[in-house]
């Protein structure tokens, strides 16, 4: 009886595992990065078709805040997808990931709308795409 229950409860232990998030977790890869300066309020990202397809991205920030206002996502077939952001990532952070819309595509470029909390500051804006 107590064998019974152990197997149950391993078994259950298992699937639980192999439905958690971490199992079936994004997995990111780095596509370019732009540093911010006080000179433009955008910068463009080129990544191109040897990236590969990509249904969402993540902007990363290192060396100072960045407060995004929207991203414009240009497609390798020539469509293009504006993503509204508004989110104020702090050095180390990161943005939500942004899914894009229909099947995985290839990112040609990704336009970055921003705004910064320092000016004497250069943070460094890091593009990740997800399968």
């Amino acid at each position: 009886m107590l064998k019974r229950h152990v197997l149950t409860v391993t078994g259950l232990l298992f699937a639980l595992a192999l439905l958690s998030p971490a199992a079936h977790g994004k997995r990111w890869v780095m596509l370019g990065s732009a540093h911010v300066d006080g000179s433009v309020d955008h910068d463009n990202i080129r990544v191109g078709s040897a990236g590969g397809r990509f249904r969402s991205i993540q902007l990363r920030v290192n060396g100072g805040a960045v407060e995004f206002q929207r991203v414009v996502v240009h497609f390798g077939d020539g469509t293009q997808e504006e993503l509204i952001v508004r989110e104020h990532v702090r050095a180390g952070g990161k943005t939500r990931a942004l899914d894009l819309p229909g099947e995985r595509r290839i990112i040609e470029s990704v336009e970055l709308w921003y705004g910064k909390e320092h000016w004497e500051t250069r943070p460094e804006v890091s593009l990740y795409g997800a399968r």
